[in-house]
């Protein structure tokens, strides 16, 4: 186990490196200055040669990567152009308020997928099947972007029953674990968790059907095993795959939340970049694409020990 431990974190210090490199390069790439957020129309010259040599835009981009890599080890990733302050303060917050919201909607949407996908994978062709499965394609299909738009209309707008933006009273950024709180997460986080409810249930009714069809669990009845048992067996085949494919749901979440974090103004990472993108903030854009793409890749680390763990089987391999 150890062993399997080692080499997952050996292999997973090179893919950091790539994405670091990446996010570097497609950022640099794209069209635009960075500066035109922070100078005047009629800037001269010598005060955009001065910008660039304070962000270092002046360097060889070899040497802006390096210096930037170096810093962002010391937990360093610059200073807005856009607000002046410090990338890492703003990402921080940004993350803890996107990893409330997406945590939230995973568990949502781990929850009543492996529901739906248990009752659709044991009552196989029935019309609990039929509409399990017609949800789960109504979770993945459905735009989710819209039906924000259409919860805020009917419970916020209508009903008047939840607030539609912010992440608190007043559209407060800072979040507590209250109620005044939380019913600003409620139609996010439903909103959110839509998609991987609908991939959930669709692996997981995938899975139970494979098992319930193979001989162990033919000869396990055969024993006289009740039903509990033999549900017991079943849970612990179908978890390694339902907890990985929720891992990636969470990685996913945090990086393609902007849409939805846009719709309801929740202070996350998906707000943050949608308006770094605008603002052609360089290091804010930076360091919020590097500290997501390597909390995806932890995740990803977590997620095969948590699988090793729970089958022994996928070390040994």
């Amino acid at each position: 186990m150890l062993a399997y431990l080692f080499r997952r974190v050996v292999y997973t210090l090179p893919i950091m490196f790539g994405v670091a490199l990446v996010c570097f390069a497609l950022v640099h790439l794209a069209p635009g200055d960075p500066l035109v957020s922070v100078l005047p129309a009629d800037a001269s010259a010598e005060l955009q040669a001065q910008m660039r040599t304070l962000y270092g835009f002046d360097r060889p981009y070899p040497v802006q990567f390096a210096s930037w890599i170096g810093r962002a080890l010391q937990g360093d990733l610059g200073t807005s152009i856009a607000s002046g302050r410090s990338v890492s303060t703003e990402v921080i917050r940004a993350v803890g308020n996107t990893l409330i919201l997406a945590s939230v909607a995973t568990m949502i949407g781990f929850f009543f997928g492996c529901l739906f996908g248990f009752v659709a994978g044991y009552f196989r062709d029935s019309w609990a099947d039929k509409a399990a499965s017609f949800l789960s394609v109504v979770g993945v299909s459905v735009p989710h972007y819209w039906l924000g738009m259409v919860l805020v209309i009917i419970f916020a707008a209508q009903l008047n029953w939840l607030p539609a933006t912010g992440a608190g009273p007043g559209g407060s950024g800072e979040w507590a674990w209250d109620w005044a709180h939380i019913r600003h997460l409620v139609l996010p986080a439903i909103t959110m968790s839509v998609i991987p409810m609908g991939i959930i249930s669709r692996t997981v009714r995938a899975l139970v059907a494979e098992t319930l069809a193979q001989e162990f669990v033919v000869g396990l009845r055969a024993k006289g095993l009740t039903d509990f048992g033999v549900f017991r067996h079943v849970v612990k085949n179908v978890a390694p795959t339902a907890l990985a494919v929720m891992g990636l749901q969470l990685g996913y979440l945090l990086g393609g939340s902007i849409l939805i974090e846009t719709v309801f103004s929740w202070p996350g990472t998906g707000f943050l970049l949608n308006s770094a993108i605008f603002q052609r903030d360089l290091p804010l854009l930076q360091g919020t694409i590097l500290v997501l793409a390597m909390f995806f890749v932890l995740l990803n680390l977590l997620v095969d020990v948590v699988q090793s763990t729970l089958d022994p089987r996928i070390a040994r391999s």
